[in-house]
């Protein structure tokens, strides 16, 4: 076999030795003991946990971006009280450091995989950090990336964690291939972020001989080993000819025949900016505001606030920027906040909106923030909640937003119920926003960490496409403008065939603005218009995927 199959979650071309990255930490013996001296012995791990938390957040000031905030986050799992208690507990009962690091850790990873939904997504964060604590105690090398060699490698591996991923660079990695992960995962996002061709999702990954040559297609997501060089000068030649294309489609969005439609970026904050700005973004259609919250043990401040909204606002003068507060709580837990108790489901659980409801006091200085950050910038600020479910949820969203002096205020559409009562929830709110990623979730009953799942959440399935339409409708039935923020919007098909379904704007990571811009400009309204009709009358993703294409041509030229 000379190719292997995943999926692309981070385009260009890459091609090198390949390296099989191994990140086994030898599990410490069950019945490790130390000799004696548990307080020497707490004190050791304390501060093997502390070294390992420094040493992440060093990581992650080095990177910046969305990076320092996901190893920050993994910085604060080390320094996690009811951990430190449960390992002095463990060592008091006369396990060694190791042992009841590693026993310590076991426990949250129980509980966080069983939440699943965004927590879920943690466990390979949280398994990251253990392994190195474990490794720092043992006297192991700690697990991470390879040097770089005479020539950038291909790394390869079951999975990367955040600390490693935030050190890759096209000066020392040609691209990655990993045999888990999926679209949304920490890993795809920095690789996005970095610009590093990366392929997830990709069976039989971690088995390839070291030293193999690989060639990497970031675009199609399909992984060749030992190519011949007419194979690579091929894949290379296209990629060219893509990148060409992708850079003579420039300035804002719209179909061949002139109808605008806005693209916008995705960002975590200011530090996301340079990337959304180089790649031609319009403005923000989803600032995730939760980076700001997620990692702390008290809340952000009114006027750090101000500061990180202005940020992104001063960033696109006159131009729209759209925010989404606070989406936390459940299966996002905020350290400063009690726990709403056992919660059997978290994504169905406190999180979003309900927080909100039940911690007024957050979302007040949220929005005064905003307000204020507003004034003080031309920027065409526009807030929206997170997991609304009913059009009653909808009106005291807004209420609230116009009492603290916020003019534009919408809702995102990521719940069924949402969806099907568009018409009701548009005559409340200013604008939707459609989150496909969690409107797939719920949809369809697959929890989008599950990888076993994946296939449930392909989001050309024909019931989110139905449920989209429906958002789209209800939001037209009012005159409300109605946009897409998930990863959807980053498939210059799909791209496409939202457009043709009525979304009047595009959000998605700046990575993917140039092909989805390229794949507009290279259509007409009408043909969007046929491609979405034929995708909605498929009866599964596949078909429907091919349905569209039929009808976009040009998509053949940019090999999408």
């Amino acid at each position: 076999m000379n190719a292997l199959a995943g999926v692309g979650v981070s385009p260009g071309v890459g091609f090198g030795p390949g390296y099989v990255l191994s990140r086994e930490v030898p599990v410490p013996d069950p019945e490790a003991r130390h000799g004696g001296d548990a307080e020497a012995e707490r004190d050791r791990a304390a501060r093997a946990l502390e070294r390992v938390a420094a040493d992440l957040e060093e990581r992650g000031a080095r990177a910046g971006g969305q990076a320092q905030e996901i190893l920050k986050a993994q910085a604060l799992m080390a320094r996690d009280p009811g951990l430190a208690v449960g390992v002095a507990g463990l060592i008091d009962a006369g396990a060694s450091a190791a042992r009841a690091v590693y026993d310590g850790f076991g426990g949250y990873r129980e509980m966080i995989v069983g939440a699943g939904g965004y927590l879920g997504e943690r466990a390979a964060d949280l398994d990251d950090v253990r392994d190195r604590v474990v490794a720092l105690l043992e006297g192991l090398p700690a697990p991470g990336l390879p040097d770089a060699g005479a020539r950038p490698y291909v790394l390869l591996a079951r999975d990367l964690a955040p600390a490693d991923t935030a050190a890759l660079s096209r000066e020392v990695v040609a691209a990655f291939v990993t045999e888990q992960g999926g679209p949304t995962s920490h890993t795809a996002i920095l690789a996005r972020a970095m610009g590093v061709p990366a392929v997830v999702a990709c069976p039989g990954a971690a088995s390839v001989v070291a030293g193999t040559e690989v060639l990497v297609d970031g675009f199609s997501g399909l992984v060749r080993l030992d190519p011949s060089q007419e194979e690579v000068e091929t894949v290379t030649r296209a990629a060219a000819a893509r990148q060409a294309v992708l850079a003579a489609a420039t300035g804002p969005g719209a179909t061949s025949d002139g109808h605008a439609v806005p693209l916008l970026a995705n960002v975590g904050g200011p530090r996301d900016v340079e990337g959304a700005l180089r790649n031609g973004a319009e403005g923000v259609g989803l600032y995730r505001t939760e980076f700001l919250f997620l990692d702390r043990t008290a809340p952000p401040t009114e006027e750090e606030q101000v500061a990180a909204y202005l940020g992104v606002l001063d960033a696109f003068p006159g131009r729209r920027v759209v925010v989404r507060t606070l989406d936390a709580g459940a299966d996002k837990p905020l350290a400063f906040l009690p726990p709403p108790g056992r919660e059997p489901n978290p994504a169905l659980g406190q999180r979003g909106l309900r927080l909100f409801q039940r911690y007024p006091e957050i979302m007040e200085t949220q929005l005064r923030a905003l307000a204020r950050a507003g004034l003080r910038s031309s920027a065409k600020l526009q807030v929206m909640a997170p997991m609304v479910a009913t059009r009653q949820e909808a009106a005291w969203y807004v209420a609230a937003c116009k009492e603290a002096g916020l003019t534009s205020a919408g809702v995102m559409i990521e719940i069924p119920s949402a969806a099907l009562r568009a018409g009701d929830l548009a005559a409340e709110v200013d604008f939707f926003s459609i989150g496909t990623n969690d409107l797939a979730q719920y949809t369809l009953a697959a929890d989008r960490e599950v990888g076993g799942l994946g296939a449930l959440h392909d989001p050309w399935q024909p019931a989110l496409l139905d449920l989209v339409l429906v958002a789209v409708n209800g939001a037209a039935e009012r005159g409300r403008a109605c946009g897409v923020c998930g990863e959807a919007a980053g498939d210059p098909a799909l791209a496409c065939v939202l457009v043709g379904m009525g979304v009047t704007s595009l959000s998605m990571a700046p990575t993917a603005l140039p092909a989805v811009r390229a794949a507009l400009s290279l259509h007409s309204q009408e043909q969007c218009v046929l491609a979405a009709q034929a995708a909605l009358a498929a009866s599964c993703p596949p078909d429907a995927r091919a349905a569209a294409r039929a009808h976009l041509p040009e998509l053949a030229g940019l090999a999408l």
